[in-house]
Formats: C-alpha cells, sequence, structure tokens
C-alpha cells in the first residue's frame, strides 16, 4: 500500500514538473517567434547592407533551428504527458 502511495506521488510530481516544463517551452518559443518577426520587419522595412542583410539572415536561421528543437523537446514532453508516462528529468 505505502509502496503504491509512494510511486502515485512520483508520477503526480513528475506530471507537473512536466507540465510545468512544457508551460515554459510553449513561451519560450513564442518568444522567439516575435523574434523572428521583428527580424522580418528589420529585413523589409530598411535599407541594408549586404553584410547587415546577411547577418540579419544569419540569426534568422539560428532562430528557426532552436525554434524546431524546441518544438521537438516540446512534442515529446507533450507526449509523455498524454500517455501517462510522465518521468522526472535528472540532472547528474
Amino acid at each position: 500500500m505505502r509502496q503504491s502511495q509512494a510511486e502515485t506521488r512520483r508520477h503526480n510530481v513528475a506530471k507537473r514538473s512536466m507540465t510545468k516544463e512544457a508551460k515554459q517551452l510553449s513561451g519560450l518559443i513564442a518568444g522567439l517567434r516575435q523574434s523572428l518577426e521583428v527580424i522580418q520587419k528589420e529585413r523589409s522595412s530598411t535599407k541594408l547592407s549586404g553584410a547587415e542583410m546577411g547577418l540579419l539572415d544569419e540569426r534568422r536561421n539560428n532562430l528557426l533551428l532552436t525554434i524546431a528543437a524546441l518544438d521537438d523537446r516540446l512534442s515529446a514532453v507533450q507526449g509523455l504527458i498524454d500517455l501517462g508516462r510522465p518521468h522526472i528529468i535528472r540532472i547528474h
């Protein structure tokens, strides 16, 4: 009986932890998408040199890669929560 309660408690803690992580990831992704919009506006609204345009393109590409990686992580976290298999992430 005690082991069942402990397991339930661990499961609930893990679910809360992963739900919090999912919310943080969602917020971070939203912020990065806003940064992408700012970059797009900068590219289209001002006259830029080739070097400045290249820098903005590089920033945009880096943001797109970061967003894709965070989207993958978010999808994995949400999938584990939906499957009822949350886990506590241990950092060594």
